[in-house]
């Protein structure tokens, strides 16, 4: 079943924080599609199924930047 998650992301500035962001996220396995609005730093993620949090965490720090909150 597929599912959306939505993070907010702290420290994103440019074109290339958003496609490193894009990347690292894309990575993870079930991953169909990322999301990233630079302006307001959301990320949505959209998975096959229930994709962890952690997971997340890990890829966006891989990225160089973090969950906010």
């Amino acid at each position: 079943m597929p599912t959306t998650s939505t993070y907010t992301v702290a420290g994103m500035t440019c074109g290339h924080c958003v496609q490193a962001v894009q990347t690292e996220i894309g990575k993870i396995d079930g991953v169909t599609s990322v999301e990233v609005d630079l302006a307001s730093g959301r990320v949505a993620v959209e998975g096959t199924g229930p994709i962890a949090a952690a997971d997340i965490a890990a890829a966006v720090d891989e990225a160089g930047y973090e969950i906010a909150g």
